[in-house]
C-alpha cells in the first residue's frame, strides 16, 4: 500500500512539473527593440551586469511582459540609432515571435545633441533644431522603412507596435529647475517631437504596424508640470530628458491597451 502511494505521489509530482514546464514554454515571445526610452535610461534602476545599455526592470518592456505574460527578450539599448537596432538587436526575432515593440528615431535625428546645443548655446539652438527637422522629414522615412521591413521579414507573424516620443515640455514652455532653456525654445523642441511622431506614425501605418502615441498620456506630465513623468536636467546627466519610473509605467499601460492579445 505504501509503495502504491509513493508511486502515485511521484506521478503527481512529475505531472505538476511537466505542467509547469509546459506553461513556461507556452509564454508568447516578446522582443523589445529601441533606444534609451525603451531601455529605461531615466529610471535610476539598472541591471548591474549592464554597463552601457541602461536596461531597467522598471522600463516598459519589463513591465509589459510581467503584466501580460510574455517571455521578453530585452534588446533595447541606450544611445541606439535605427542602424544599431538593425545591426545588433534583431537576433531574437523569429517566426514564433508574438510581439515586437520598437522605439527608435530620436538618436538618428541627433535629438540628444540638439538638446545639449540648445542648453549650452541659445544662439545656435534654432539652427540645430532646423537640421534635426530636415533630417526627420527627408532622410528618416527611408531609414525606418528599411528597418521595419527587416523586422517583418524576421518576425512575419508578430504584432509590431511602433512607439512614439512624448513632448518634453509644457505647451506654454514652463521653465524650472536647472534648465536654461527659454519658453520659445521649449515650444520649438515640442514641435520637433510632433514632427518625429508624425513620421513614425506614417511609416508604421505603411507597414501595417500599430503606433503607440504617448503624447495624450503625457499631457500635464511634462517637465515642469506638477507631476512630471520626465526628468529635467539631473544627475547622472544621461538620465536628463528621459521618462522616470512613472513615465515608463505610463508607456506600459499605453502599449497594453493597444495589444490584440488582451
Amino acid at each position: 500500500m505504501l509503495r502504491r502511494l509513493a508511486v502515485v505521489a511521484m506521478v503527481v509530482a512529475v505531472g505538476a512539473l511537466l505542467t509547469s514546464w509546459s506553461s513556461a514554454a507556452a509564454k508568447p515571445s516578446y522582443v523589445a527593440l529601441g533606444d534609451s526610452y525603451a531601455s529605461g535610461d531615466g529610471t535610476g534602476v539598472y541591471d548591474r551586469t549592464d554597463t552601457s545599455c541602461y536596461r531597467s526592470r522598471d522600463a516598459y518592456p519589463a513591465l509589459l511582459a510581467a503584466a501580460k505574460g510574455y517571455a521578453v527578450s530585452f534588446a533595447a539599448c541606450s544611445g541606439a540609432t535605427t542602424a544599431d537596432v538593425v545591426r545588433s538587436q534583431l537576433g531574437d526575432l523569429s517566426r514564433s515571435t508574438a510581439l515586437v515593440t520598437i522605439e527608435v528615431g530620436g538618436n538618428d535625428a541627433g535629438f540628444v545633441a540638439v538638446l545639449k546645443q540648445c542648453t549650452l548655446v541659445h544662439a545656435t539652438c534654432e539652427a540645430a533644431i532646423s537640421r534635426a527637422d530636415s533630417y526627420i522629414r527627408n532622410s528618416l522615412p527611408a531609414v525606418l522603412n528599411a528597418a521595419y521591413a527587416d523586422i517583418r521579414h524576421a518576425a512575419p507573424k508578430a504584432e509590431v507596435i511602433v512607439v512614439g516620443y512624448p513632448r518634453l515640455f509644457t505647451a506654454t514652455g514652463s521653465t524650472c529647475g536647472l534648465s536654461p532653456l527659454t519658453s520659445r525654445l521649449e515650444q520649438a523642441l515640442n514641435q520637433t517631437a510632433d514632427l518625429l511622431d508624425s513620421v513614425l506614425a506614417a511609416r508604421a501605418a505603411r507597414h501595417g504596424f500599430r503606433f503607440a502615441d504617448p503624447r495624450p498620456q503625457f499631457a500635464s506630465h511634462e517637465i515642469c508640470s506638477r507631476t512630471p513623468w520626465l526628468n529635467n536636467i539631473t544627475l547622472p546627466l544621461q538620465e536628463s530628458y528621459h521618462p522616470n519610473i512613472a513615465g515608463e509605467s505610463a508607456y506600459a499601460r499605453l502599449i497594453a491597451n493597444l495589444l490584440s492579445r488582451q
